[in-house]
C-alpha cells in the first residue's frame, strides 16, 4: 500500500478520535451523573490529543524527508509527547469508570501517574543501549507497550462496568453501546498496540507491523482505524443517554408539577371549605351571643318598660326604681355589645397598632377569667400590613382561647418580637399541655391548630406548636415583613 493511502487511513483514524472528543465536549454538560461526566473529560482529552497525533503521523508519511536533525528531533519529540499524554488520558478515563466511590475516584489518579513513572523509568534504563535514531523508534514502541496497552485494557474494563450501570438504570440499549465500545478499545489495545513499528526493542523485533501485514494481508493501521471508528461511534451513541436522561427528568418534572397543581387545587378546595365552615361557625357564635346576651337583655328591657308604665300610674317611687334598674341593664347590654364588636374587629388594632391591641386583649382576658396574662414587646416596632396584624392578633386570640378552655393554666405570656426581616409572636402557658401528634385526645379541635398554621402560611410565614403532656404549650409564629402576591 502506497504512502498516500496510508496517510488517508491516518486521516480518518485521527478524525474518528477527534470527532469523539468534540462530541463528548458538546454533550458532557447535559448529564446529571456526575461520575460519568467527570470520567468523560479525560476521554475527550484523549480524543483530541490522539487525533492530533495521528494527523502528525499522516504528515510524516506525506513528507518523510526534508527535515533537519534538529527539526526532526523537535517533530518526533512533539509527536511522542502527544502519544504518551493521549494514552495517559485514556487510562485515567478507564480507572475513573472503575471507581466505586469518591475515595476510589481520587485514588484512580494514581493509575496514570504509575504508568507515567513506569514509562519514564523504562526510557531512562534503555536510553544508554541504543543510538539516537534507534531511540526514536524504541520510544514509540515502549510508549505503546507501557502506556497504550494497559490504558486500552483499563478503558475497556471501565466501559464494561459502565454497561452494567446502564443496565441497572433500565437503559439496556446504551449498555450495549458501551459494551461494543469496550470491545473496540480491547482490540485496539491488544492487537493495534502489540503490532508496533519494527525496532531494536524486543519483541517488536519480530512482532511488528511487517508481521501483521504478512499474516493478514493489510496494514495494522487499518485495524487501528477500524477500532477507532467503532469505539468513537459507540461512545457517541451512548452519549445520547444524557439526552434520554434529560427527557426523563423533564417528564418527571412535568408530572411533579401536575401533581403539585392538583395538590394545590385540592388544598384550595379544602381551604375554601374550611373558610365557609369558619364563617358559618362565626355566624352561629355571634347569633348565639346576641340571642343569649343582647336579645335576652332587650326582652327584659321591653318587659321592664311595660311594667314601669303601669307602675308609673300607681307608685311613682317604685317606677323610678324600675327605670334605674332598666338603665343599668341597658348599660350592661351596651358593654356586652361592645365586647362582641371588639371580638369581631378590635378598634385598637387599627387605631393604636398590634402591641396595644394585644395588651388590651390580655387585660380583657384577665378581667373575664382567672388566667394571668403578660405581654412583652421587644425590638424596634415597625409598621405591619393590615393582613399581618389581623393574622397575629387572631392567632394570639386562638391560642389564649385554647389555654382558657383546655390547658387549666394559671399564667400565660405573649411575646412580640420585631426582627430585621420578620416579626415573631410567641404565646406560652404553664398548663397541662397535650400530645401534638394526637391533639383530639386532649379535647382540642385540630382545625383550631391548623387554622393558626394556615393564617401564617398564607402570609409566607411559619407557625410551630410545641407541647407535651404536663409541660405547657408554646405557639411560635414568624411572618416576614414583605411577601409576594403568589405567597399571599
Amino acid at each position: 500500500m502506497d504512502k498516500f493511502s496510508i496517510a488517508i487511513i491516518f486521516f480518518f483514524y485521527g478524525l474518528a478520535f477527534y470527532s469523539m472528543g468534540l462530541a463528548i465536549l458538546l454533550e458532557i454538560g447535559h448529564g446529571s451523573d456526575e461520575r460519568l461526566r467527570r470520567a468523560l473529560r479525560p476521554l475527550s482529552a484523549f480524543g483530541f490529543i490522539h487525533g492530533s497525533h495521528e494527523w502528525l503521523e499522516m504528515f510524516s508519511h506525506l513528507h518523510p524527508v526534508g527535515l533537519q536533525p534538529d527539526h526532526l528531533l523537535l517533530f518526533e519529540g512533539g509527536r511522542l509527547a502527544l502519544l504518551s499524554f493521549s494514552f495517559l488520558s485514556l487510562g485515567a478515563f478507564g480507572a475513573f469508570l472503575l471507581s466505586k466511590d469518591e475515595y476510589a475516584q481520587r485514588l484512580s489518579l494514581l493509575f496514570p501517574l504509575g504508568l507515567s513513572a513506569i514509562w519514564g523509568v523504562g526510557l531512562f534504563i534503555i536510553r544508554g543501549h541504543y543510538t539516537f535514531l534507534e531511540m526514536m523508534d524504541i520510544t514509540d514502541v515502549w510508549t505503546r507497550y507501557s502506556l497504550a496497552l494497559p490504558s486500552a485494557l483499563v478503558a475497556s474494563a471501565g466501559l464494561i462496568n459502565q454497561q452494567r450501570r446502564f443496565r441497572r438504570a433500565g437503559m439496556a440499549q446504551f449498555g450495549r453501546d458501551s459494551l461494543w465500545a469496550a470491545v473496540a478499545f480491547f482490540w485496539y489495545g491488544i492487537i493495534g498496540q502489540t503490532f508496533t513499528r519494527p525496532s531494536a526493542l524486543p519483541p517488536s523485533t519480530i512482532v511488528n507491523q511487517n508481521l501483521f501485514l504478512e499474516i493478514f494481508g493489510f496494514p495494522v493501521q487499518i485495524l487501528r482505524a477500524g477500532a477507532a471508528i467503532t469505539a468513537a461511534t459507540f461512545v457517541m451513541r451512548f452519549l445520547r443517554s444524557f439526552e434520554v436522561e434529560m427527557r426523563n427528568q423533564i417528564i418527571a418534572l412535568q408530572a411533579a408539577r401536575l401533581e403539585e397543581a392538583e395538590r394545590r387545587e385540592a388544598l384550595r378546595g379544602e381551604l375554601l371549605r374550611r373558610v365557609v365552615e369558619a364563617q358559618e361557625a362565626e355566624r352561629q357564635r355571634i347569633a348565639r351571643e346576641l340571642h343569649d346576651a343582647t336579645g335576652q337583655a332587650l326582652t327584659a328591657i321591653g318587659l321592664g318598660l311595660r311594667g314601669a308604665s303601669t307602675t308609673l300610674r300607681q307608685d311613682l317611687e317604685k317606677a323610678t326604681l324600675q327605670l334605674r334598674q332598666l338603665e343599668s341593664l341597658v348599660a350592661r347590654s351596651l358593654d356586652e355589645l361592645q365586647r362582641i364588636i371588639a371580638d369581631l374587629r378590635p378598634s385598637h388594632l387599627d387605631d393604636l397598632g398590634l402591641p396595644a391591641a394585644l395588651r388590651w386583649y390580655a387585660a380583657e382576658v384577665q378581667n373575664r377569667t382567672p388566667l394571668q396574662v403578660t405581654v412583652e414587646v421587644s425590638g424596634e416596632v415597625k409598621p405591619l400590613s393590615s393582613e399581618t396584624k389581623i393574622a397575629l392578633f387572631r392567632i394570639a386570640q386562638e391560642a389564649l382561647t385554647n389555654t382558657i378552655k383546655h390547658a387549666r393554666a394559671k399564667h400565660a405570656h405573649i411575646a412580640l418580637v420585631f426582627g430585621n426581616e420578620d416579626v415573631t409572636l410567641q404565646v406560652n402557658d404553664d398548663g397541662c399541655g397535650f400530645d401534638t401528634n394526637h391533639p383530639d385526645r386532649k379535647g382540642r379541635h385540630p382545625w383550631g391548630l391548623e387554622g393558626m398554621k394556615e393564617r401564617a402560611s398564607l402570609l409566607g410565614g411559619q407557625c410551630h406548636i410545641l407541647s407535651s403532656p404536663g409541660r405547657g404549650t408554646l405557639v411560635v409564629v414568624t411572618i416576614p415583613y414583605q411577601f409576594s402576591e403568589e405567597e399571599r
